[in-house]
């Protein structure tokens, strides 16, 4: 009994398969087909759009799969929300669906929206977010491109956004943030109320979460003489606490360690001061919490 999974399809596409990958998982996709390849004969694996992944999910084509929170509220999608899995396209990170105008027009808050045609692509949680606030405005589906629309084809769009690069680069600026989101691993109730497909998920989710808490952060090794050993750790900010292990020559330890990559060359100068020796640094797929 394979677990059918989806792997969402478009921007989020390749951040996924090489998240997969850092988890042990090759998934090799034919530029002709739906079905990548898994290398896991227990998984059966289907592209499928981020948009449409918890709709086909609740509806049992699929018994799990990856997409964001913002199309399970689209969706209004009755799924079981299994865990975060914060990585975007471009980031680590989560995403904000934002309120954008023109850099030249009058709209300073959402009220100022009365009567006005926001154009986005999630059309249901903005008429939700302008009904909370009272408004009363024309909601109209962009199949894209939606960054072009204003001021001529709607008068504020509501878009998502990592880093509002493409927003300012299109002469927008953001007036408010409507909706924060991520990547979320959804299964439907069924399949995670069957024993075998729900252990396969929770192997699944512990092994991507791992590939996420390892982004970004190497591993440090090194041997420091006990009289030195306070002094090297001061140096060290560590995931936890570093493992500290005797050697065989009794005034010795090695020390071994997790921090953020990019703080590694300002670090091993400090510890080479600090008197460790034979510094190694070494990169991590996972780091199992």
């Amino acid at each position: 009994m394979k677990l059918k999974l989806g792997i969402p399809k478009g921007s989020l596409q390749e951040a996924s398969i090489q998240l997969f990958k850092r988890a042990g998982y090759d998934i090799m996709v034919n530029p002709r087909s739906y079905f990548p390849h898994i290398d896991d004969e227990e998984i059966e694996c289907m592209l499928i759009r981020a948009q449409e992944m918890a709709r086909y999910v609740e509806d049992k084509v699929l018994d799990a799969g990856l997409t964001g929170k913002d199309w399970v509220l689209e969706n209004e999608a009755n799924v079981m929300e299994v865990a975060d899995l914060v990585y975007a396209k471009q980031t680590l990170g989560k995403v904000r669906w934002v309120l954008a105008v023109p850099q030249n027009s009058t709209i300073q808050s959402v009220k100022d929206l009365q009567g006005k045609v926001v154009a986005t692509e999630l059309v249901q949680v903005t008429r939700r977010y302008l009904e909370k606030n009272g408004v009363k405005a024309k909601v109209e589906f962009s199949w894209g491109a939606t960054e072009v629309k204003p001021p001529v084809l709607a008068d504020a769009i509501v878009e998502v956004t990592e880093t509002g690069s493409s927003l300012r680069a299109n002469g927008l600026r953001i007036v408010e943030t409507v909706l924060e989101s991520n990547t979320k691993f959804i299964a439907n109730h069924e399949a995670w109320n069957d024993p075998v497909k729900r252990r396969k998920m929770e192997t699944l989710v512990m092994l991507l979460k791992s590939a996420i808490d390892a982004a970004g952060k190497v591993g440090l090794m090194m041997n420091v003489r006990k009289e030195h050993l306070q002094e090297v750790l001061q140096v060290l900010p560590a995931l936890k606490k570093p493992t500290i292990s005797e050697l065989s020559e009794s005034d010795w330890v090695a020390v071994n360690t997790v921090i953020e990559e990019k703080t590694v060359r300002e670090i091993i100068p400090r510890l080479k001061a600090a008197n460790a020796q034979g510094i190694v640094e070494y990169p991590l797929n996972k780091i199992v919490m």
